[in-house]
């Protein structure tokens, strides 16, 4: 434990932002199990509707610097391909 008062203040900010990263970080993993679990259903339409907001999500993670910019567009390029893959398969009727 620090005995300096601006090492004690260093402690508590750090704390702070690591819970609101943490919080960051989380909101993104659900985005995408969302929009996964759409995919997985065969649900194009709802995939559609969940890429946008996904996408929003990973976009704000990024600007705050939480996830790195090309960790980002690693993760958008991946959304898009599952959904451009889910179009592409033929229909099974």
């Amino acid at each position: 434990m620090p005995n300096i008062k601006s090492a004690k203040k260093r402690v508590a900010v750090i704390e702070k932002k690591n819970s609101q990263n943490k919080m960051i970080k989380s909101s993104v993993k659900t985005a995408i199990k969302k929009y996964n679990a759409a995919l997985a259903a065969g649900d194009a339409a709802a995939a559609e509707q969940l890429l946008p907001q996904t996408v929003s999500v990973i976009d704000a993670a990024a600007s705050k610097g939480v996830i790195h910019k090309n960790n980002a567009a690693n993760k958008k390029s991946a959304l898009a391909k599952g959904l451009n893959a889910l179009k592409a398969a033929p229909k099974a009727e």
